[in-house]
């Protein structure tokens, strides 16, 4: 079982940044592909970022991949997302995902591919 707490979340201005962080409670946190995902009020949840287990391959949405990076540190068993140019349309709770290994299909936006969640934390983008 891998606990995910997500932290970093809140409310910031249109242009502005955020850093969300999650952290895993496992021993082999390097065997783990990681993700982040967004679900707005009324929407269904969306992919927006994937890490494979060593950090080499990055995956992210169209409309995010300009502004923001993803990083993990395996020693400190934690993902980053580095959120850049935040738009109010960026407004949801983000949520931390993983899955042993590699996702089903390779497939890293699939929130189905991914079988541990964390509770979720909230960003708001004003304008």
């Amino acid at each position: 079982q891998v606990q995910l707490v997500e932290s970093g979340g809140g409310l910031v201005q249109a242009g502005g940044s955020l850093r969300l962080s999650c952290a895993a409670s496992t021993r082999t946190f390097n065997n783990f592909a990681l993700g982040w995902f967004r679900q707005a009020p009324g929407r269904e949840r969306e992919f927006v970022s994937a890490i494979n287990w060593s950090g080499g391959s990055t995956y992210y949405a169209d409309d995010v991949k300009e502004r923001w990076t993803i990083s993990r540190d395996n020693a400190k068993n934690t993902v980053d997302l580095h959120m850049n140019i935040l738009k109010p349309d960026d407004t949801a709770v983000y949520y931390c995902a993983a899955v042993a290994f590699r996702p089903a299909g390779g497939d890293y936006s699939s929130p189905n591919n991914y079988d541990y969640w964390g509770q979720g934390t909230q960003v708001t983008v004003s304008s």
